[in-house]
């Protein structure tokens, strides 16, 4: 199957859920509004500021591993489905962090929450980068494969960060969640980069790494 549509339909489901992170902020709207009622709700802004940028980023790092092959096999296929499962219910966890992250008693167990599901969608990710590398020629894979190590342990080294994060939710939610969305700027930068078939100094068809 051509990458293309497994591309089209995961950029859907990102689609879809980046969109639902806006219906936790909906009820707030509802009734007599103050400055104090939209000042209590700031753990529902911030939960939709990192998830929000968390999908986006995931979205361009998505776009980055399937940009290196031109076709798809049933095994990716299977690998990227479970990738998606874990994108499409961060909803979830954030509106739990938006409902309960100031509670006492039960804001560890939504930041922990929020951080098991940020390490299932580490998980999958994890697993596509290793099976395009060891399948490169069945998937036809643009360019160069061959990106340094240090790159590859950069990029996964998130996962690390993630679990670090469900530790620091029994100490303090919010830190927790800070970290999430640290996490995600952090992958901002840190990525595998971009197949480029531009006959620059990496030659035609290399691998580069972009910003």
């Amino acid at each position: 199957m051509d990458s293309r549509r497994a591309e089209s339909f995961s950029d859907g489901v990102f689609a879809v859920a980046i969109t639902i992170l806006v219906f936790n902020l909906l009820p707030i709207s509802t009734g007599p509004l103050s400055t104090h009622l939209l000042l209590k709700n700031w753990p529902a802004y911030f939960a939709y500021a990192v998830s929000f940028l968390t999908i986006g980023i995931m979205w361009l790092n998505h776009h980055g591993l399937f940009g290196r092959i031109t076709k798809v096999d049933r095994p990716l296929l299977l690998l990227n489905l479970f990738l998606l499962m874990g994108i499409v219910a961060i909803p979830f966890p954030t509106a739990l962090v938006a409902a309960h992250l100031n509670d006492s008693s039960e804001g560890e167990v939504v930041a922990m929450t929020y951080g098991l599901v940020m390490i299932a969608i580490s998980v999958g990710y994890g697993a596509i980068w290793s099976y395009v590398v060891a399948h490169q020629r069945a998937l036809n894979a643009r360019g160069d494969m061959a990106i340094r190590r240090a790159s590859t342990a950069r990029f996964m080294a998130g996962g690390a960060g993630y679990i670090a994060a469900v530790l620091v939710a029994l100490v303090s939610p919010v830190a927790s969640v800070i970290i999430y969305g640290l996490l995600a700027v952090y992958y901002m930068f840190e990525h595998l980069g971009v197949p480029t078939d531009d006959d620059g100094e990496d030659g035609p068809g290399r691998v580069t790494e972009r910003s």
